[in-house]
């Protein structure tokens, strides 16, 4: 083992141990931060895969234009028709209303390069969801960027809606969406993914941040950024969200 891939696993285990604890991190160790995102990639999937099976992913960007980036999500944080989750679950609830879409079909890694035409092919359903922020250290957003793309993109849970029937005739770059939380209106936008067009996240996504684990698979769960920035809520608060076309969800974190 080389000295930096031994550093690296040195946050691994630290991220690792702060989830059994539930003590929150100060820090990443001392020359265990990740100098780049391969390495804070290389740290967000040797967590992954300690965790257990990858069944879904979280994917954005800042810009239209600007490289997506992604994340694993493991079973244990991936809920589908959940109306309540235990605040106990939870550093900190910073809750985001997203597009998500599942896939009915195994997109592998291969030398021709997905279409955006056979990577909608392969959507088998478009659903309204939830993320729930948090993090494993001490503050939230307090350490810089790639400490906390190591730390999964700051992901706690993913609650996913029903499906939305005729998918394809949505437009997710227009979709109005309001977002309430404890009857009180915080959001109500025309799109409001700073990525715009998710689809672009689906396909890149496809091709490159999916391939250290096999690509996409049959009833993977993508969720594709936030439509509403992020909303910290308070223990007992009740977070509801309706798109357009696409439906509500409704979550309650208590």
């Amino acid at each position: 083992m080389t000295d930096r891939s031994e550093a690296l696993s040195q946050a691994v285990e630290a991220l690792l141990a702060s989830r059994q604890t539930r003590q929150p991190l100060q820090a990443l160790p001392e020359g265990a931060r990740p100098a780049d995102k391969d390495e804070a990639y290389a740290i967000q999937n040797e967590v992954a895969r300690r965790l257990g099976p990858v069944v879904a992913w979280k994917v954005g960007a800042s810009g239209p234009d600007a490289e997506p980036s992604c994340a694993p999500i493991n079973a244990a944080t991936l809920f589908f028709g959940t109306e309540r989750l235990p605040a106990s679950m939870f550093n900190v609830i910073g809750i985001e209303a997203e597009i998500v879409y599942r896939f009915a079909r195994d997109l592998p890694p291969r030398e021709e390069p997905w279409s955006r035409r056979e990577v909608l092919d392969a959507v088998a359903s478009v659903h309204p969801g939830f993320e729930i922020c948090d993090t494993r250290f001490a503050k939230y957003g307090s350490l810089d960027p790639l400490s906390h793309m190591a730390d999964q993109a700051n992901h706690g849970a993913l609650i996913v809606g029903p499906a939305v029937g005729n998918w394809r005739g949505v437009d997710p770059v227009g979709q109005p969406l309001m977002l309430a939380i404890d009857g009180k209106l915080v959001v109500d936008v025309l799109g409001g993914n700073s990525a715009v067009d998710p689809v672009r996240l689906l396909v890149w996504l496809a091709n490159v941040g999916a391939r250290p684990f096999g690509g996409l698979h049959a009833g993977d769960t993508v969720t594709t950024g936030s439509c509403t920035g992020t909303i910290f809520i308070e223990p007992g608060s009740r977070s509801v969200a309706r798109f357009a076309d696409i439906g509500s969800i409704e979550l309650t974190v208590q």
